[in-house]
């Protein structure tokens, strides 16, 4: 997490370590696996479920990943996890560079 990540939570009033709860709601074993997150973490918002769809499919130069994620309950905070999730692939893209 970036320290601006932290900062922005912090500012926010929200906590800077979360438990996760979630469920895997589909698994097809090598190419798709579906799970939901529950977004409890808000403040001042009831807690709802986010789904988010893995897709992996052979390509020529490896592997093609494609990562959908519902829509938040506002523009700002699907903003968030999108940033969220393109610093994640960041990270497995360098990894996978060594």
């Amino acid at each position: 997490v970036a320290p601006d990540q932290i900062q922005f939570m912090k500012n926010a009033g929200m906590p800077v370590t979360t438990e996760n709860r979630g469920r895997y709601v589909e698994v097809v074993p090598p190419a798709r696996l579906v799970f939901t997150q529950v977004a409890d973490f808000i403040p001042g918002v009831e807690p709802y479920d986010v789904a988010t769809t893995v897709e992996l499919e052979a390509a020529a130069e490896g592997v093609r990943l494609v990562l959908t994620i519902d829509a938040m309950h506002d523009e700002h905070w699907t903003q968030m996890a999108v940033m969220g999730w393109e610093g994640e692939l960041d990270k497995l893209a360098r990894a996978l560079q060594r």
